[in-house]
């Protein structure tokens, strides 16, 4: 969810014309923390942090620890003080992806134009549902009440007539409500925000907008086009100055498949036994696999991205001649690339697997390699897609892999180094 500004004015009523406003961004409320709570329901109305307990960042919090000023990102020793109350819970992202995939369904059964941004959010076209189900109101009760019966948790629905305002307009219906922004209506709704709710205004184009004296939509938007180019160049002044007049082209574009699938994670404590770090660099990279099949995608790239004690975050990337969905085959290259991390001494304090340049496993052609040919790889994929079930039906403990020192140490690729640093 975005934490965009936002203004209590834009929260009225802007009329009930809904001709034109066949675009929905549907967004899950505090989505992490909401899944914990449906598992937990004694902990309702409690201030809730996901997250790791004593390191690394809160994921979530409920609206009872944001009231204290807890967010998303910041870092767990902040919110903790800033909470000390707070009930810390430690994340499961299998839950949240299976809820997440389930409420996609939902979204899906109202119409085949959905386009998913992010594991709790997406964007919808109902323009061709209206006949079947009803105004894009109803439709939008209908998604929060099969979310709600399903799931157990709230979402927060925008209605305009393009997906900026829509999103703006969730944002603004949080939590746990609707807001229609109709046609007509867009201009005045976005002349009453701060500039920072324009997308691709973050705080370095805010500043440079206010050297202009450009603080809000409506001095934006009042302000001559050459003035927003000067202020924060050609491109990015032009796209701004059409984002102020409401003007978003953009369809909803379903299908929209990931660029990358990764897993990191922050030790308790720092950590100097690289042999410790490789043995998590494994799980990691299971991780990654198993997201890998579950989407039915293969990755030709691997990179990690491993953070010291004094907080330099160093990447590395390797390009595989084969394509692979294959845990063990993604473990050795991150453990190739792990060896090669110039670490200065310093301990661990973060570690990181993520696999890129993704392609449908169904229709990647993949050359085979000797191994392969002599059925290992294949033996391997059957056992890690054995473990993808067992875990799908007991949870993600319920099996792990062996440490880094249990598994052989030949691969059955061949690497293209690429340096990301």
């Amino acid at each position: 969810m975005s934490r965009g500004p936002r203004s209590a004015a834009a929260k009225r009523d802007w009329g009930s014309e809904e001709d034109g406003c066949t675009i929905l961004h549907v967004d899950m409320d505090a989505f992490f923390a909401s899944v914990e709570l449906a598992r937990r329901p004694q902990l309702r109305g409690l201030p809730v942090i996901v997250g790791g307990a004593q390191r690394g960042v809160v994921l979530a919090a409920t609206y009872e620890a944001r009231a204290f000023g807890v967010h998303s990102a910041m870092p767990m020793s902040t919110a903790l003080r800033m909470c000390p109350q707070a009930v810390v819970v430690p994340p499961d992202h299998h839950a949240y992806h299976e809820v997440s995939e389930g409420v996609m369904s939902v979204l899906r059964d109202v119409t085949a134009l959905v386009e998913q941004v992010s594991v709790d959010e997406a964007f919808l076209d109902v323009a061709g549902a209206r006949r079947r189900i009803g105004p894009p109101t109803a439709i939008a009760a209908l998604i929060r009440t099969r979310v709600r019966e399903r799931y157990g948790i709230t979402c927060s629905v925008g209605i305009a007539s393009t997906k900026f305002v829509a999103k703006l307009a969730s944002g603004h219906a949080k939590p746990d409500g609707v807001l229609l922004v109709p046609r007509a209506a867009t201009v005045d709704f976005l002349r009453i925000l701060p500039v920072g709710a324009l997308w691709g205004v973050g705080e370095r184009t805010e500043a440079a907008l206010a050297r202009w004296g450009i603080r809000t939509v409506a001095e934006l938007a009042d302000s001559e086009v050459d003035t927003v180019r000067r202020a924060v160049g050609k491109v990015a002044g032009e796209h701004l100055y059409d984002l102020a007049w409401g003007r978003d082209p953009r369809p909803v574009q379903p299908g929209r498949e990931e660029k990358s699938i990764g897993a990191e994670e922050t030790f308790v404590a720092d950590v100097s036994d690289l042999a410790v770090v490789q043995t998590k660099v494994l799980e990691l990279a299971d991780r990654c696999a198993a997201r890998l099949r579950r989407h039915g995608m293969v990755a030709r790239t691997v990179a990690i991205k491993v953070r010291t004690s004094d907080f330099r975050t160093l990447s590395r990337a390797r390009t595989l001649t084969t394509p692979t969905d294959v845990g063990r085959e993604i473990y050795l290259a991150a453990r190739a690339l792990l060896a090669g991390v110039d670490l200065g001494g310093l301990p661990v304090r973060l570690v990181g697997v993520r696999a890129e340049g993704l392609s449908p496993a169904a229709t990647t052609v993949r050359q085979p390699t000797l191994e392969e040919a002599a059925a290992q790889t294949s033996g391997r994929r059957d056992a890690e897609r054995a473990m993808d079930a067992v875990r799908s039906r007991f949870g993600t403990q319920a099996i792990r892999t062996g440490s880094a020192e249990a598994a052989p140490a030949r691969s059955t690729t061949t690497f293209v180094p690429v340096d990301l640093s």
